[in-house]
């Protein structure tokens, strides 16, 4: 099995690293630790906090499974803390084979003034803003028909994982990960007499697409850790994606327990 490790830029992280490629390398050792860049991995461990494990995602895609090692509170895509690299290293070594949780994500489609057409994805979501941070104008159309025109602080089109992020933040649904759909949700959207929105989050299923037809000259535009400037975004068209995220799950601790630890035990 060929491993790859994507790290927090810490002390703490590194040792972690150490300590696991020290127990799981030997003379006779099934596994090897990719080294080259290119080198296409089974296995991804992403050991720091939940930022790490999407920067390994989107290094590595859709092919390999991935385990988080938390090195710092509970993330929320972490199965494993560092006390725990012995209990982790005996479940890898079983012979049976872990359970496998796929993840959906956020397909996107930029078009912009000039005709180019860029794609992007995302595991946790996509949120669109104004770039000066004044108010943000999109019309929004959902499967090709007008549903309102959004005036406030931003929007947020996010995966079922990603709904316990930035979408929880502004009181959006958490969404099971086994339920096929997006999300989309208003920042401080402006609701008075002249303008009106649903100010409420709207979940879409596999076979809706949402369209948001920007009409600010530059926008700032999130995909989970990449952030950017866009000049001349025409629209911007979300679905959910084709590919899924897998996570190799080596012991139990379902969605339901995930957001428990997150927000209420810790």
């Amino acid at each position: 099995m060929k491993i790859a490790t994507v790290l927090r830029n810490d002390d703490y992280s590194r040792e972690v690293e150490r300590e696991l490629k020290e127990k799981l390398l030997g003379a006779d050792s099934p596994y090897r630790f990719v080294r080259e860049e290119g080198e296409r991995p089974d296995l991804v461990l992403s050991i720091g906090g939940d930022g790490t494990l999407l920067e390994a995602v989107h290094q590595y895609g859709f092919e390999p499974t991935y385990v988080g090692i938390h090195t710092g509170h509970l993330g929320f895509y972490a199965d494993w803390r560092p006390n725990e690299l012995d209990a982790f290293v005996q479940a890898l070594k079983q012979q049976t084979e872990p359970f496998v949780a796929e993840y959906p994500t956020v397909q996107c489609r930029i078009l912009t003034r000039d005709g180019r057409i860029i794609h992007k994805w995302a595991l946790n979501e996509l949120v669109i803003r104004n770039a000066s941070l004044s108010t943000l104008v999109a019309c929004v159309y959902i499967n090709g028909d007008e549903f309102e025109t959004f005036r406030g602080d931003g929007l947020i089109v996010s995966s079922p994982s990603g709904s316990t992020a930035y979408n929880k933040a502004v009181n959006g649904a958490l969404v099971h990960p086994s339920i096929e759909a997006i999300q989309l949700s208003e920042i401080a959207s402006i609701n008075n007499q002249a303008y009106r929105t649903i100010n409420s989050s709207l979940v879409l299923p596999k076979h809706h697409e949402v369209e948001l037809i920007v009409m600010n000259p530059e926008i700032m535009i999130g995909l989970d850790r990449e952030q950017a400037v866009w000049r001349d975004v025409c629209s911007i068209t979300c679905r959910v994606g084709m590919d899924k995220v897998k996570f190799a799950r080596y012991k139990r601790l379902t969605f339901w327990s995930r957001v428990r630890n997150s927000f209420i035990t810790g």
